[in-house]
């Protein structure tokens, strides 16, 4: 256990936002903070991210929620966008942003210059794999910094004992890992010339190869031997069943990764790892492990074969027999509203008569519920619920359900 003086508070839990809808996922589902991107100078192209209005709003929803937002300007700019940085930063400041997240020294002393404000957290995209770096970026005025992923827990632990107690550490605890050291990579660069370092990776680590011979022009021979071809598609990371390990060697913040990922996602994630925390929190223990049920929730979002990361000393490995997802279950449907014996859903995905529910109520337990009876908005009886968005009541006397609840199916 490290020095218990680095434990002075409950850890934080911060989730990804990809956009206002996610955002408002991870708020309703119980993260400390969220983390999210402008429309510019961002590591992640490929999510919605955030205009300046839809920053301000934002913002003033976490805020009301007792939550932080950490806005991410950990791109690494050329030249010719160094002059749009100024008036980016000083936007996201006057939407009340807490902290930018930075990667490069550079933009870390124009923040400083022109959003004094707002604190800075050092980016995993820097590296910080050792309490040297980490004092020295402490030292140049970051508050933060996110380690490099590559650390265990040993490494972590003498980091934050030989760093001074003010400055926060954080960790990605669950969610996609990549093939290259801390995200820096140029294979998507190379391959697509898509710069995965400016926020456009096209993720050619997920992709199957063949060996080919010279003089054989045109034949292509699989890479086979009891394994697949998928040779540097790395598993995705979850230390769920770590909380205790985690706290106690001095993480202050446990990050999700998944700005691109789904609003669900966002959701059951940040739902499991609230109640795993809040658990650990209620009765401290080294011995401390989420109810199974906790766990399982891990396994109802869309994921590749899961992994300790390198917290352990060892590789995470690869996926070496596929590219894609375990997706076992589906979104059905939205909470719309809860009373006088009826549950009213937005539907997501086809269901029908006799299937049975799993309904996912933030910071409680998911349950199942069998739809015995089910009608239309209109109140007519139907047999199933085959259009988007269509409404669907059903019969129900359980407990409230909040507004905006997931409610899922098993595949």
């Amino acid at each position: 256990m490290s020095d218990a003086g680095f434990i002075q508070k409950r850890v934080e839990l911060l989730s990804p936002a990809g956009d206002i809808e996610r955002l408002k996922c991870a708020l309703m589902y119980g993260a400390d903070a969220v983390y999210l991107a402008g429309t510019s100078f961002g590591m992640r192209a490929g999510a919605s991210n955030f205009t300046h209005e839809e920053l301000a709003r934002g913002v003033k929803l976490a805020h009301a929620a007792g939550a932080k937002v950490y806005v991410t300007c950990n791109t690494i700019p050329r030249n010719d966008e160094i002059g749009a940085l100024p008036d980016f930063l000083e936007r996201a400041a006057d939407a009340g942003a807490d902290a930018f997240i930075i990667a490069d020294i550079g933009v870390m002393r124009l923040a400083q210059q022109y959003a004094p404000g707002v604190s800075i957290h050092i980016s995993t995209q820097a590296g910080v794999a050792n309490y040297a770096t980490a004092n020295e970026f402490y030292r140049m005025g970051a508050s933060r910094v996110v380690l490099a992923r590559e650390l265990c827990f040993d490494e972590i632990a003498e980091l934050r004992a030989k760093t001074p107690p003010e400055l926060e550490i954080e960790a990605f605890v669950h969610g996609s890992m990549c093939v290259s050291f801390s995200g820096r990579c140029l294979l998507s660069s190379y391959m697509t010339g898509r710069d995965a370092n400016r926020g456009d990776c096209a993720q050619p680590c997920r992709w199957k190869y063949f060996l080919t011979e010279e003089k054989r022009e045109g034949q292509r021979f699989e890479i086979f031997e009891d394994h697949g071809t998928h040779i540097l598609n790395s598993r995705d990371m979850c230390m769920i069943g770590y909380i205790p390990r985690l706290a106690e060697c001095g993480i202050s913040s446990f990050k999700i990764e998944g700005r691109a990922k789904s609003a669900y996602y966002t959701a059951a994630v940040t739902n499991a790892y609230r109640q795993a925390i809040d658990g650990y929190y209620a009765a401290p223990s080294p011995d401390y492990r989420p109810e199974q049920a906790i766990l399982d929730e891990l396994d109802k979002v869309s994921h590749r074969e899961y992994s300790t990361g390198f917290y352990l000393g060892t590789e995470p490995g690869q996926v070496l027999s596929n590219g894609g997802y375990v997706r076992e279950y589906k979104v059905a449907g939205m909470v719309e509203d809860c009373g006088g014996g009826w549950l009213t859903l937005s539907q997501r995905n086809k269901f029908r008569a006799g299937d049975t529910l799993d309904i996912m109520p933030p910071h409680a337990r998911p349950f199942l519920l069998r739809v015995t009876e089910m009608f239309d908005g209109e109140g007519n009886p139907i047999e199933a619920a085959p259009h988007a968005m269509m409404t669907v009541r059903i019969p129900y006397a359980g407990a409230d359900i909040p507004k905006g609840s997931f409610v899922r199916i098993k595949e």
